[in-house]
């Protein structure tokens, strides 16, 4: 399995043939090394609404025909936009050909604003997600605050590798990303959410640092791991 990070939130995952990314915020996003024209991606998956982590989904999967998986409200939303989906909800997990599906909780909002008509589009409940495959579990957290269940997240699965945000304001900063790490017991621990915007500048070497057991690792943007 080969992971790579690429600004923000935007994560692809490389699986038994398949091209994963997780909230492809690219259009937009000053940070990121990826060129939605030229990206070709399998399925597409969705922490929660917010623009800054749906971002070029619709296109993305309209042009690599993708699935995309995402919370059901979100999912739903998306497929009057022309694009299949795959509708999950906290608590589920699914079996795909390429690997196993689970949303875990987050505490966050989560809605799709449409700028020029003032508008915000309900899109259900936030979500983190644990994937699984060639016997490796990723957790993507998503956007969220610290939260005690992350303990029991960390009780009942082996994970490889968990991406945490780190950039305050909107989501957990370093000092709570921090004991994230330790309650979720992950091998690795790879920041994102940080410096896209000024309001949450942080620095995730200092935050890498800081964490217990050599285990932090602040991926480049555009630089991969293999586990």
């Amino acid at each position: 399995m080969k992971l790579s990070y690429h600004g923000h939130s935007v994560v692809c995952v490389e699986t038994l043939g398949t091209k994963l990314i997780i909230d492809p915020f690219i259009t937009g996003n000053g940070l990121t090394d990826l060129d939605p024209d030229q990206l070709k991606v399998d399925v597409i998956l969705l922490t929660h609404g917010h623009n800054d982590h749906v971002g070029d989904t619709v296109a993305l999967a309209k042009k690599n025909d993708a699935l995309v998986i995402a919370p059901f409200e979100l999912s739903t939303y998306l497929s009057w936009q022309g694009v299949r989906t795959h509708p999950m909800h906290i608590g589920g997990s699914h079996e795909f050909d390429f690997g196993t599906v689970k949303l875990t909780q987050a505490f966050h909002g989560s809605s799709y604003t449409i700028e020029e008509e003032q508008k915000m589009v309900y899109t259900g409940m936030p979500a983190g997600l644990l994937f699984t495959a060639e016997g490796k579990t990723i957790f993507h957290a998503g956007d969220t605050a610290l939260f005690g269940d992350m303990k029991l997240i960390g009780e009942r699965n082996t994970i490889d590798v968990a991406f945490l945000p780190i950039g305050d304001n909107f989501t957990m900063g370093p000092e709570d990303a921090a004991i994230a790490a330790e309650w979720l017991q992950a091998k690795r621990v790879v920041p994102i959410h940080y410096n896209t915007f000024p309001v949450i500048e942080q620095d995730p070497v200092e935050f890498a640092e800081n964490l217990s057991g050599k285990k932090g690792l602040p991926l480049k943007v555009g630089e991969s791991i293999e586990l």
